[in-house]
Order: structure tokens, then sequence, then C-alpha cells
């Protein structure tokens, strides 16, 4: 590589990296504590959950589900079920007054899938969790704060590649994995901050391109959402199973039409049931959200309508290469794959990479002072 090429990938690398370093270092020491969110949440009681009960116990009805959180809030009516992937065994419910308001004031409830028991009401926005995610995702801005950190991302990633291309020349004499630890502190740093950006390069990569792609998701994912929803509700759809006269008659609409979606997908889990006449449904069918029932496949998302009456099925099309890219990466920027051993994992890389933003910023520090303290020793110098 010519001296210019050099100099030109040390300009962008320099500067790449300063302009996303201290919004480098927030993001490592917030995602820390994300990474196991669950778990805290657990340990401090910021979680509603469960009560332990033996393995395979039956679960109630959802038409009773439903009655238990009217009960807890009197004079409302559900509009939602959410259910959580990290204990299935729970229903959130979302009530308000009438099925067609804005939502605005709506209320939850939290009920247990196996006994229909009311076991309190989730608290939102509130807590260090929140702080830590809200500070992780958006900065309190909200849209505005997602895609700047999508922008200090894109940054990051040139500062790796800038760094990778120019690794081969500055340690083309040294053997892989040298720290010189006889010399000045400067030198050491700049080794051991070679060493780990190199060892970690694809994970900072994996992490910060699904970073950056995390910024844009709510965004993609809506507008794909809102299309879908509109499909379903102008009935462009296309038929998944179709009408049942000899459906057992008594069934709530509820558990009928949950009982067909996934009799016309087996491979799935629910994930939402939407309410008719709520703003993600229609007049006449209850929209349901399912997921994928596997580690791999969890965040994969599918929207049907189900006709309560007779059991009807619909589609509004299959979901798009860039939705499914974007529902995969999320799990991944957190380490959500692989259960304990794969978030312990991720820890460790966070801790590295913040040594290597971190000796970057003292890299170029101690150069600058060193060109400073050259530039006033240059007069006395020439003086004496």
């Amino acid at each position: 590589m010519s001296v210019q090429a050099v100099r030109m990938w040390s300009w962008l690398h320099k500067w790449s990296s300063l302009v996303c370093t201290l919004f480098m270092l927030l993001l490592g020491i917030t995602g820390l504590p994300l990474i196991f969110s669950h778990k805290i949440d657990q340990l401090t009681g910021n979680s509603i959950e469960a009560p332990a009960m033996p393995a395979g116990a039956s679960r109630a009805s959802l038409e009773a589900v439903a009655k238990a959180a009217v009960a807890y809030r009197p004079g409302l009516v559900p509009l939602y079920f959410f259910s959580e992937e990290d204990d299935p065994n729970l229903w959130l419910v979302k009530l308000d007054q009438h099925v067609a308001s804005d939502e605005q004031q709506a209320l939850f409830a939290t009920v247990d899938a196996r006994t229909a028991q009311v076991l309190g009401a989730p608290e939102f926005g509130q807590g260090f969790m929140h702080v830590m995610y809200r500070l992780h995702v958006d900065l309190f801005f909200n849209l505005a704060g997602k895609l700047f950190l999508g922008l200090m991302g894109a940054f990051l990633i040139i500062a790796i590649v800038s760094g990778v291309v120019l690794y081969a020349p500055f340690m083309r004499k040294l053997a892989f994995g040298t720290v010189r630890a006889e010399r000045s502190p400067r030198i050491r740093w700049l080794d051991l901050h070679n060493l780990l950006g190199i060892a970690t390069v694809v994970w900072m990569l994996i992490v910060g391109g699904t970073g950056v792609i995390n910024t844009w998701a709510d965004l993609i994912l809506k507008a794909w959402q809102s299309e879908q929803i509109s499909k379903l509700q102008q009935g462009r759809t296309q038929i998944i199973m179709a009408a049942d006269p000899g459906l057992v008659a008594g069934t709530s609409g509820i558990d009928l039409s949950v009982a067909r979606a996934l009799k016309a997908f087996p491979e799935m889990q629910v994930e939402m049931i939407a309410f008719p006449g709520t703003l993600r449904s229609t007049p006449e069918h209850f929209a349901i959200i399912l997921r994928g029932s596997d580690v791999l496949t969890a965040r994969l998302t599918q929207a049907v309508l189900v006709n309560p009456t007779n059991g009807e099925v619909l589609q509004a099309g299959a979901r798009p290469w860039y939705v499914t890219m974007l529902q995969l990466s999320q799990p991944l920027h957190f380490g959500d794959y692989g259960e304990l051993p794969l978030k312990i994992l991720w820890t460790l890389l966070d801790l590295i990479m913040m040594v290597v933003t971190g000796s970057g910023l003292y890299l170029w520090w101690s150069r600058a002072n060193q060109k400073k303290a050259v530039e006033l020793a240059a007069p006395e110098e020439a003086s004496s």
C-alpha cells in the first residue's frame, strides 16, 4: 500500500473513530445490563412472574382470561392479548372503554394463562432498566435519537473497516499477538488496541451492523405491519383455510379463532391477538400475529385474520425478505439466540470493545500531546 493510501485510511480511521467514540462507550455501558434485562427485572422485582406449576399444566380458555381482565378493569373491554416470549405462561391484556378507541387511555392487566388469575398490572417506563434501554436505543429523543445513533453506528463500521485495512501495513514487521511490553505506555496500548480490535472485528461488525439496522427497524416494521393490516381490512387477502361448517357450536370466538390460526400454521405460536373492531383488525375478524416457535424463528412473525363465526383464515401476503432480515437481526444484537452461554460471550466481547474504543481515544490524546510538546520545544531549541 502506498504512503498516500496509508495516510488516507489513517485519516479516515482517526476521524470516524473520534466522531463515534463517546457514543460507542455509552452504548457499550448501557448494553451490558440489557443483555440480561429479563434476569435483572426478575431480581429487582420489576417484572410480574407466573407462579410455579407442574410442567404441562393445562391452560385456561382465552375467554376466561378475557373475563378475568374485565373483572380487574371494570367498565373496560379487551382490545389485545400479548404473549411474551420470555414467559409464555402470561397474557398481557390491553383494555379500553370501547374497541374503536384511539388507545391513548388504555390500561393493562397481566393474567396467568393457566389459571386465568390476574397477577397485577405492569408498570411501563419506570426503573433502572427503562433508563438503560432508552439511553441505548434513542437517548430519550425517540426517532431522532434512533437515527442519530444509527449514524454513529455507521461511523463505527467505517472505523472498523479502515482499521482492518491499516492492520497489515502497521503490523507487517510484528508477529500476530505481539504486545511490546518493554516499550512506552503509548506503544503498549497501540499493540493492545490492534490485537483486541482485530481479534473481535467480526463480532464488532455484527453488533455494529445489527445496531444500525435496528435503528431503522421500527419504521420499516411499522410500515410493513400497517400495509398488512390495510390489505386485510380492504379484503386484499388470500384464503389460507376455508370456512368450516362443522365447527363445534358454543366455542368462544377468540378460542375458535386462535385454534384455527394455529391449525393453519402449526409450526408457529401466538404473539398477539387483536379483537374485532380495534386499530389492528377488522370489524368482523380477529387479527392474530404468530411467531416462530424455536430460538431461530421466534422473531419471525406472520399476520392472519380469522372469522370467529366460521373459522375462515385469511392472509395478506408473505413476509418480504427485508422484514425477515430485520426481525432476525434484533435478537442477534443482544445475543438472544444462545441463552446464557451466548449472553456471557456477548458480555465479554462488549467489555473488550469498550477497551478498544477507550484505548483508541487514549492513543489520539497522547499523540496530540506529543505533537504539542514537540511544537512547544521547537522554538526553544531554535533560540538556543
